[in-house]
């Protein structure tokens, strides 16, 4: 069957997209979609343990969200806004800016004083210099945590912690990877005491995960390109799990690309990189046999991406159920195990 965006499109109350975290990490409910007979199985995030098994491997991405977004003038006195997407050098990034108009190759933006100059544009970003401080200093002195656009509301001191995950190390997304938000120090000890095995890949997740699909023929989208690295000692840990017949397990659609990036070839090697993957319905999984994850906009490479994984029907089904069933969605939303099919790469 050829799909296209019409096809992942549904009708989702405005309520139901969640604007804050639950009280406590892992406070969420679980739907649990079976691939054979589409079958559905309403949890709460505290029963994960009862669907893994000695042995299993989760694949977590560690990537840290970075405070960048930053509020300011332009030199003219128009405000603007600053989405830092990629640190290139200690003093130039690549980002997204909104303004009344564009600012200029050679004009300069004020961020509490501290000058940022535009350099020039590649594609939709601007490429900033910051002679003054470096980029990270400037994001931490004056940056703010990037809620995602559905987020209607101001960051607060509370999303410093809640919008990371608790195993984030290596600084550089604009978005979390949100499955990862469910897991609390508790549950990851659970885990470890039913014998499932740890591991972690990086993929700085851009601003780009959040731009609709604008062509109806799917053959024409051009992803957009995300950072990531999986490590020898990740590619070891799954031959290892493949041995004693555990299942990879991603943790998040960005755990996914990252690992299915590194066995674009049909062999699974480590990969240090950009990534315009794009998984869609017709694609074969190379290395991932299980995925949790959150529930994803409509139209959205991600929803395509479930999809693909647990078939098209079965995953449109569920959405259908989650919103009967009142699920809350998106970042700070419930979760969904994908259990997937038997392993792939062997």
């Amino acid at each position: 069957m050829r799909f296209s965006r019409s096809d992942f499109h549904y009708d989702l109350p405005p309520e139901l997209i969640a604007q804050h975290p639950p009280s406590e990490r892992g406070g969420s409910r679980l739907l649990v979609v079976e691939h054979s007979a589409a079958a559905l199985r309403d949890l709460q995030f505290a029963d994960l343990p009862q669907l893994l098994r000695p042995h299993d491997l989760l694949v977590f991405n560690n990537t840290r969200v970075m405070r960048a977004r930053l509020f300011g003038r332009k030199s003219s006195g128009g405000r603007v806004e600053v989405l830092i997407e990629r640190v290139l050098t200690p003093h130039t990034a690549l980002a997204h800016v909104r303004a009344s108009k564009a600012p200029a190759a050679g004009s300069t933006l004020l961020i509490d004083g501290v000058t940022l100059q535009v350099l020039g544009r590649e594609g939709a970003l601007f490429q900033l210099q910051s002679p003054e401080l470096a980029f990270a200093e400037l994001m931490a002195q004056h940056g703010h945590i990037p809620l995602p656009p559905y987020i209607q509301r101001p960051d607060t001191a509370a999303d410093e912690a809640r919008y990371q995950t608790l195993y984030a190390s290596r600084e550089g997304a604009v978005a979390a990877p949100t499955a990862g938000l469910h897991f609390d120090a508790a549950m990851l000890q659970r885990l470890d005491a039913l014998g499932v095995t740890r591991a972690e890949v990086t993929l700085h997740v851009g601003a780009g995960t959040f731009q609709p699909v604008r062509v109806d023929d799917l053959d024409q989208h051009e992803m957009h390109a995300e950072w990531l690295e999986v490590t020898a000692q990740l590619c070891a840990q799954i031959a290892a799990t493949r041995q004693v017949g555990g299942r990879v397990i991603a943790v998040g659609t960005t755990s996914v690309r990252s690992l299915e990036t590194a066995a674009a070839s049909g062999e699974l090697k480590p990969y240090c990189g950009d990534s315009r993957l794009f998984i869609r319905p017709g694609y074969q999984f190379q290395v991932v046999d299980a995925i949790l994850t959150n529930f994803h906009l409509p139209e959205s490479t991600l929803l395509m991406l479930v999809a693909a994984f647990s078939g098209y029907s079965a995953m449109m089904n569920a959405y259908r159920h989650a919103v009967a069933e009142r699920y809350r969605f998106f970042s700070y939303g419930d979760a969904m195990f994908l259990p997937g099919r038997s392993a792939r790469l062997k």
